[in-house]
């Protein structure tokens, strides 16, 4: 096992709206404190009752799937909690993984080999 999903970050223009669709759909606590997560106008979570977390990324100009529609596909990415950044680097890259992004502290963002953005983040 290289890593444990940490959360599913969704992107959207209203993060806290989202958030708190969500928890009316599965329950939960919005922004709790979390030093995994800041918050703010930008960032909101949803911790569930089950242990999951949801995460909502403003996005600017976000334009929402169109189910089915191929052109406008669903879009999410995921965080996977490492205690080791470089080892899991070189773990997930040899696993057939691309580097998109590593000029943050603490995380960093890659592609899977579809071409799904997932984040490593240190815990």
């Amino acid at each position: 096992m290289i890593a444990a999903l940490q959360c599913i970050v969704l992107d959207c223009p209203d993060p806290a709206g989202l958030a708190s669709f969500y928890q009316s759909v599965l329950g939960g606590s919005v922004d709790r404190p979390d030093p995994r997560w800041s918050t703010g106008d930008g960032w909101s979570t949803l911790h569930t009752g089950s242990g999951l977390v949801l995460a909502f990324q403003r996005a600017e100009n976000h334009r929402p799937p169109a189910w089915p529609d191929p052109t406008r596909p669903q879009q999410f990415h995921l965080d996977f909690g490492v205690p080791d950044l470089d080892r899991a680097e070189v773990e997930v890259l040899d696993a057939g993984a691309h580097l998109l992004d590593d000029s943050a502290q603490g995380w960093r963002v890659y592609a899977d080999p579809a071409g799904h953005p997932f984040c490593l983040v240190r815990h």
